[in-house]
């Protein structure tokens, strides 16, 4: 799913190509994806894009007369740029296009599951609707952070990807943060003192700030194209068995429901393997509860 550090590098590509132009056509490709009644769809053709935004991770087009498109991209949306104005809507995988005069918006899926929506709203006073609450992390002071960190008793996953509590942070980032940090994905919340959430605060906005300033320079002026969770400079997510930048240790996993957590048991947990509930009720008493027993094996 894109984070913060992607919607960033979207926002900015849209800006430059689509802010200031008029929508001068909405197809829909798969009437699933409109997920609002009112305002109409044609309410929002001639209305000039006046601003690209983000509320947690749903991009907002602000338009005139008060109007909004609202598209939450979901785990497997994407966008794609054409140049050519009312360019085809791929077949498989298209589930809109947005017609402006200097080319075509097209958002795309590619998951057999359709989650990508699309809102239309009137009145800023109705994006209110579409926020979840969380803290904005850049730019967010340590009493903030500490303040969104403490609310609820949570895990230290699950506190960073809750929208309630931190704006952006999904399940990639919230790996990169951890790791940075040198801390467990399950230490719980309201065992941190000052001092670690310290660490945690500024772990947070040095990866999301490097990631941002890595995915800008990659793109350029061109559209970004690759827009994925899965990086190989990445540290620890989706690294599970590959060697830690840091120590050399095979990153572990939890995996749960449809995600997992990666890190590294040398630099995060003291060397202690995390229990995955699947595999460590498996194997039960077999179950190593070390890196260096798991390395002995």
């Amino acid at each position: 799913m894109p984070e913060l550090p992607d919607l960033t590098v979207y926002i900015e590509a849209l800006s430059r190509r689509i802010v200031g132009q008029p929508i001068v056509g909405i197809r829909l490709a798969s009437p699933f994806v409109l997920r609002s009644v009112e305002p109409k769809i044609a309410d929002v053709v001639g209305k000039k894009i006046v601003s690209m935004s983000r509320i947690g991770k749903r991009l907002v087009f602000s338009l005139e007369d008060d109007l909004f498109l609202v598209i939450h991209l979901m785990v497997s949306g994407r966008f794609q740029w054409k140049d050519e104005p009312k360019a085809k809507v791929p077949g498989r995988i298209g589930l809109l296009a947005i017609d402006v005069p200097n080319g075509t918006l097209l958002l795309t899926e590619a998951s057999t599951k359709k989650r990508a929506s699309l809102h239309l709203a009137r009145g800023a006073a109705s994006l209110e609707a579409f926020s979840r609450g969380g803290l904005e992390p850049i730019g967010a002071s340590f009493a903030e952070f500490a303040a969104a960190l403490r609310r609820e008793r949570h895990t230290l996953k699950r506190a960073m990807t809750d929208p309630r509590l931190l704006s952006g942070i999904g399940n990639a980032y919230s790996d990169e943060i951890l790791h940075r940090a040198k801390m467990s994905p399950v230490t719980r919340t309201d065992r941190l003192d000052d001092a670690a959430i310290a660490t945690l605060h500024r772990a947070t906005l040095e990866v999301l700030e490097e990631w941002t300033v890595r995915l800008r320079e990659e793109t350029g002026d061109t559209f970004p194209g690759k827009v994925t969770a899965f990086r190989p400079e990445m540290a620890v997510h989706g690294k599970y068995g590959q060697p830690c930048p840091v120590c050399g240790t095979k990153v572990q996993r939890i995996v749960y429901a449809e995600n997992e957590s990666n890190y590294c048991a040398r630099c995060q947990t003291d060397g202690k393997l995390l229990a995955d509930r699947s595999l460590s009720r498996l194997l039960k008493e077999n179950w190593p509860k070390t890196i260096e027993e798991l390395e002995g094996r």
